[in-house]
């Protein structure tokens, strides 16, 4: 896709994650909303899959270590072709194959998550498994700021610096939002990047929302020097969404009639 073309694209799939929350009536709308450019960036423009073929052996695979941030994975993988659009409307109803936090019943998905902490590690033994078996898979996984509180993800930080996964990329929604409040309250995290090089990765520090940095970053992916990428983009909560914008409490919550009519209208596309 082209630059333009995938702006549009990130327009509506925050058009489609408030469509599926306000349906189902709950759901993480703050925080999908803060990485879907990224998610835009990396399924339409980097990522090597097959949704025709979702098993396809070559794939690069992406793990969601923040599941609570389904809606905006699931739209992506409806508009990329994985099942029909129509679906994102049984968002976490009783049968759908569209739950609350991802699970492997669904096509695309590459594995179940939802505690946070442990995609990561997952990804890290994904990537070093394709290091020993000489494949060409890269491996995406997408973390939360606050998820970064986490033991285990320190374990997995260090793990794939001395492994040398130069075929691992995290990207971290560093929209400096948790459910209890501002990250650098509840547990800081910075200086961020320095701590990530000094576990021997290499830290690119983008504005999450701009489309041309997160191709160009993507863009730079994979090194093939040794190093694991960490993308730290700096986000919005609830962007694009005026009454969503820097509110933790958007964490897990959906809107209602009123403010599901006012989001689609900031979100309209202006050339349609």
């Amino acid at each position: 896709m082209e630059l333009g073309d995938l702006v549009r694209m990130a327009r509506q799939i925050r058009r489609d994650i408030v469509t599926m929350t306000h349906a189902a009536g709950s759901g993480h709308p703050g925080g999908s909303l803060s990485s879907a450019d990224f998610v835009t960036a990396l399924y339409f423009h980097k990522l090597r899959h097959r949704p025709e073929d979702p098993c396809w052996e070559d794939r690069d695979r992406v793990i969601f270590s923040k599941g609570h941030v389904a809606p905006v994975l699931y739209a992506a993988l409806a508009r990329s072709g994985y099942f029909p659009v129509d679906d994102l409307t049984s968002l976490r109803r009783l049968g759908s194959h569209l739950q609350g936090h991802p699970c492997m019943c669904t096509p695309g998905v590459e594995v179940g998550t939802g505690s946070l902490g442990q995609g990561l590690s997952v990804a890290v033994g994904m990537a070093m498994a394709a290091k020993l078996d000489g494949r060409p898979n890269l491996f995406y996984c997408v973390n939360g700021d606050g998820e970064l509180q986490e033991g285990q993800i320190w374990e997995a930080l260090m793990a794939a610096g001395h492994y040398k996964l130069d075929n691992l990329l995290t990207f971290i929604d560093y929209n400096n939002l948790q459910i209890d409040g501002d990250v650098e309250q509840v547990m800081g995290i910075a200086p961020l990047a320095d701590k990530l090089r000094a576990f021997r990765w290499e830290a690119v520090g983008v504005d999450g929302h701009d489309m041309g940095a997160l191709v160009a970053a993507l863009d730079d992916f994979p090194r093939r020097d040794g190093k694991p990428t960490a993308i730290i983009g700096r986000t919005i909560k609830g962007k694009g969404v005026s009454f969503m914008e820097n509110v933790a409490g958007w964490h897990g919550k959906a809107p209602n009639d009123e403010q599901y009519a006012q989001a689609m209208r900031e979100l309209a596309d202006p050339e349609e």
